[in-house]
This record gives structure tokens, sequence and C-alpha cells, in this order.
């Protein structure tokens, strides 16, 4: 059985979700570390703006980064002059969306880390003459380390279940962007339920290890927790 699957779509899948998560944290990482020291006004503003994908239904934002990301909206004009062509129903689109839809399960548990660290640490990297990038990458990086763990896994699990955001966004191209989600929704639709039980399984599989795996880690890194829990 598992020789005639499809495995095309969860390849896809699991290469889209390493993607997204690496631009995640290269993306969110910085902010999350300005969210959690600023005291701009606007913080608010942003911290609304990076959640937002957490309620508003994933065919909304797919909607209007079509119409972004589209040959008459200003982002795809843009890349139409710089010669790259049109983003949706590409995979490049896939990956766009996919990080923004994303961004909440990544840059909160990373200011989470940052703001529970407190401003001590960094206090005292000053006092021993260290420069900000130094303290960030030595002190705030290592404190925070149990959060990026945490924001990295979620980040990676999120993608793999995107359905609505790629559906609009990628359409379904075999081999492009028909990731595990959409290949489901195929298998249902033309009633071939033991193709969408066994990738269905598998997929399930695949999340609750990685979820299980992160709990068992962060027990790891904060037995303190463990002992005296609140």
């Amino acid at each position: 059985m598992l020789a005639s699957l499809n495995w095309q779509p969860i390849w896809l899948t699991l290469e889209l979700a390493a993607l997204t998560t690496l631009l995640l944290l290269l993306i969110g990482t910085p902010l999350a570390w300005w969210l959690s020291r600023t005291r701009w006004r606007i913080k608010a503003v942003i911290e609304a703006l990076v959640a937002l994908p957490l309620v508003l239904p994933p065919t909304v934002l797919g909607f209007y980064l079509l119409l972004l990301l589209g040959p008459h909206g200003p982002v795809g004009q843009l890349t139409q002059a710089l010669g790259l062509g049109l983003l949706p129903f590409s995979f490049a689109g896939l990956v766009v969306a996919s990080t923004l839809y994303s961004m909440p399960f990544v840059v909160q548990p990373i200011q989470n880390a940052f703001t529970a660290m407190g401003p001590r640490p960094m206090e005292v990297a000053y006092s021993l003459r260290a420069s900000p990038l130094d303290a960030f990458f030595t002190v705030a990086l290592p404190l925070a380390r149990p959060g990026l763990i945490t924001a990295a896994v979620l980040g990676f699990a999120h993608t793999l279940g995107e359905f609505g955001v790629v559906l609009m966004i990628g359409g379904n191209i075999p081999g492009q962007t028909k990731v595990v989600s959409v290949a489901i929704y195929d298998y249902v639709e033309s009633l071939d339920y033991a193709s969408a039980h066994l990738i269905s399984a598998l997929m399930l599989l695949f999340s609750f290890v990685v979820l299980w795996l992160l709990y068992r880690l962060n027990r790891q890194l904060n037995p303190d927790n463990e002992r005296h829990p609140s």
C-alpha cells in the first residue's frame, strides 16, 4: 500500500514546511526581540497584525494575498518589473503565504521567551562591555532557546496542516503546489478513501511524534517546571 502511495505531495509539504520555518526564524526572531523590548506606542498594532492569522479565516488571508501578489497588485507588478514573474500558483507563492500565515506561531513563543528573560542578563552583559549584537547572540539567544525550539516546531507543524491559504495561492498543480492537505482533499473528492486514510494517518502520526518530542524536550530544558508546577 505504501509503495503505491504518491509521495510527491508529502516531500513537497516537508520542503515547504522546512523552508517556511527557516524564513520565519530569520524574520521572527529580530521582530520578537523588538516587540519584547520596545515601548513604542505602535507596538500593540504590530502585535495585532502578527496575531491576525490566529483569528482570520485562511481563505480571507489567501484572497487578499492573491490580490496583492496578482498581476494587478503592487507586489505582483513589482515582481513582474523585476523579471521574477508572478508568485501565485508557484512554490515561491506558497512560501510567502505560509510564512505570513504561520507568523504568530513563531513570533509569539520567541517574544514570550525574551520577555521572561527580563532586562537583567543584558544589563550584566553591557556592564562587561559586550556590544548589543554580541550580547544578543551570546546571552539572549541561549537563554531563549526553549522558546526558539517551541517556535520552530510549531511553525513547522502548522505549515504541514495548511489548506485554505495554500489552495488559494497555490492551487492544485502536481509537483509544484499540490501539498498533502490538497492531496487529501482530492482523494476524498474522488472517493478514494483508502489513499486519503493512508496519507492522513501518516501525517497524523508524524505530527503527533513532532509534538511529543517538543514537550519531551521542553521538560528536559525546564526541569524546574516539572518539580514546582504553578
